[in-house]
Order: C-alpha cells, then sequence, then structure tokens
C-alpha cells in the first residue's frame, strides 16, 4: 500500500509540473502580429541660413525655409513606391518667386544595398526675361522664343540685361532630372554611397547636365551623449557636375566665337559636416565649396550681383569680366524636422 501511495504521489507531482509548464508556455505567447499597413507618409519642414545646390547657393546666401510631404506605399519590406512635393524659397537672376519640386521613384532594398531610381522636376514659377536681344523678331542672334511667351502661354515682358552687370537670364528656369542612386550600409556606424543624376537641358540653359557623386556617413554609438537621446553624425560627398553647351539665348554676342552658345564650365563640388539628432529634429552644420573661378561662377548662374569686372576673369565665355561668390567656399546651418505618420503620428 506504502508503494502505491509513493507511486500516486509521483504521478500526481510530474502531472502538476507538466500543468505548470504548459501554463508558463501559454502565459507569455505572443500576440498575433498586427496587420500589415503598406501606406505611409514623411513630411517635414527645414529653416537654413544658405540654399545652397551642389556647391552653389540658390538663396544669395541669405536664409531659405524649406519644406515637403511624401506619400509613399509599401510593396513589401524590400520595396517601396514613393512621390512627393517640396518648396523652398530661393533668390535667382530671373527673380522667380520660389523653387517647387515634384518627384517620384521606387526604393528596393537588397541586404545592405538600398537603392532609389526615380525623376525629380524643379519649377520655378513667377520669373522675369532679362535679355534685351531677345525681343521677337529682332533677327538678333541670341533671341530666344523664352523671353516672348512662357510655357503656359502667357505674354513675357522682356527687359534689358540684370542690373549692374547685364547678366542675362531666361524667365523659365524650369528642368528635370532622372537618378538613380544606392547607399550601403556596412555596420551600425558606417554607410557609403554613390549618386547619378541626368538632365537633358539643365536650368533651361539648353545644356545637358549629369552629375555624379560619393557619399560616406558615420554615425555616433547611440552611447555618445549618455542617456540623453542626442545622436550624432559626420558625412561627407565629393560630386562632379558635368554641362554641355547652351542655346543662343546665352551667346556672347554677333561674331564672337560662342555666338550660338557657351560651354557652360563643368566643375567639382565637396562637403563635409556634423549632424545632431534629437527626436525628429536635426541640426546640420556643414562647409561647401566648389572649385569653379569668380569668372567661370558668373558665367554659369548669371548672377545678379556680380558687379566687380576684373582683367583676371574675362573670358570668352564670361567678356565682361564680372565676378560672383556664388560657387565659393561657405557655411551652412539647418535646422530640420522630419516624421512619418507611422513612426510618430500613432
Amino acid at each position: 500500500m506504502k508503494k502505491l501511495a509513493l507511486l500516486a504521489t509521483a504521478l500526481a507531482m510530474v502531472s502538476g509540473s507538466a500543468l505548470a509548464a504548459d501554463m508558463a508556455v501559454k502565459a507569455v505567447k505572443a500576440p498575433p502580429p498586427a496587420p500589415f499597413d503598406p501606406w505611409d507618409v514623411a513630411f517635414g519642414s527645414a529653416l537654413m541660413n544658405d540654399y545652397v545646390f551642389r556647391g552653389v547657393t540658390q538663396s544669395n546666401h541669405k536664409p531659405s525655409v524649406a519644406a515637403y510631404f511624401e506619400p509613399r506605399y509599401n510593396i513589401n519590406k524590400d520595396l517601396q513606391l514613393y512621390v512627393g512635393a517640396s518648396g523652398e524659397s530661393i533668390s535667382f537672376p530671373n527673380r522667380a518667386a520660389a523653387e517647387i519640386d515634384i518627384y517620384g521613384g521606387i526604393r528596393p532594398t537588397v541586404g545592405m544595398f538600398a537603392f532609389d531610381f526615380g525623376v525629380w522636376g524643379y519649377i520655378y514659377p513667377g520669373g522675369t526675361c532679362f535679355n534685351a536681344a531677345a525681343v521677337p523678331g529682332s533677327g538678333i542672334p541670341g533671341s530666344d522664343a523664352s523671353c516672348a511667351v512662357s510655357p503656359f502661354g502667357n505674354s513675357d515682358p522682356v527687359t534689358g540685361g540684370l542690373p549692374i552687370n547685364g547678366n542675362f537670364a531666361k524667365k523659365n528656369a524650369s528642368f528635370y532630372e532622372g537618378y538613380a542612386k544606392v547607399n550601403v550600409t556596412l555596420n551600425d556606424q558606417f554607410s557609403i554611397g554613390a549618386n547619378e543624376y541626368y538632365s537633358p537641358n539643365f536650368l533651361n540653359l539648353g545644356a545637358w547636365g549629369n552629375y555624379a557623386s560619393i557619399t560616406g556617413k558615420w554615425t555616433a554609438p547611440s552611447t555618445t551623449f549618455g542617456t540623453s537621446g542626442v545622436g550624432m553624425y559626420v558625412s561627407g560627398e565629393f560630386g562632379r557636375q558635368w554641362l554641355g553647351t547652351s542655346d543662343r539665348f546665352y551667346g556672347t554676342g554677333p561674331g564672337t566665337v560662342f555666338a550660338a552658345g557657351i560651354p557652360e564650365p563643368s566643375y567639382n563640388t565637396w562637403n563635409l559636416g556634423v549632424g545632431f539628432t534629437y527626436k525628429v529634429f536635426t541640426l546640420d552644420l556643414r562647409y561647401s565649396d566648389t572649385n569653379l573661378s569668380k569668372g567661370a561662377c558668373n558665367a554659369f548662374t548669371s548672377d545678379f550681383t556680380a558687379r566687380v569686372a576684373t582683367a583676371g576673369s574675362v573670358s570668352l565665355i564670361n567678356p565682361g569680366g564680372f565676378e560672383s561668390n556664388w560657387c565659393g567656399a561657405t557655411g551652412i546651418a539647418k535646422l530640420s524636422a522630419d516624421l512619418t505618420a507611422v513612426s510618430n503620428l500613432k
């Protein structure tokens, strides 16, 4: 009888242990995954002391504000479609009111490689034509229909050259580019990238444009600033902007070697900066520069502030010898906020 009692007790203990183990497993069972929502929206804004695009100021070295809105559709975790719109305040030679960007593309991810393919349109509304030789029917070399009729069929006021230096500027500077980009995440701290952009008519100069660059970024460990939530990174870019020959609008005058248009100056550009992040905010402090001379910069940009004419800057594409500081070394401080509906609004 004692043996039977001991056996019954042992069986009860084994059964109780199994039941307890089963209950423990059930207690920590994960809930079913949330249904996959493919839609997301990214949006944000920025304030900067200078809006610099590929080494050239777009705001006459003055402050600029920007904002963007980008709906996204995730086919799966490794393939995203997107469209977007953004706007920046600018200061262009043609007195355009702002820059409005419309873009869209696809972002595939393959392991450590994040690709981005798309088309970007740059629109500059509200411009004025500056070229006294471009009066329709004048027969003067350098005349161009863009100074008579806008792409939307509205009459286009014609003036002389820009005040002070006589540079020319079209009313319509809008253009588009196709692009291909890749970012390679090497580990938690280091990433590198490559970018390629091509336009058949860069800034509506009549010249094709091709921009290629390489990038690098180091992200500091999350413990760098303790538990403050502040992050830090260091990043840089080196690129080259190749440009073709402009149309007759920018010709150097009747009987000159470049009466039919000037070979726009190709150039190198680079930047290096440090950034600090906190929640949705980023403060980016950056140095930017190019290898363009002040004379070549004036020929490329038609800078309305170029004033000093020197013999050292006279060239076949810059016969007036005026100089521009729009392409030189500059420091950029940019404060931005970037959010997504899924991450920040739910």
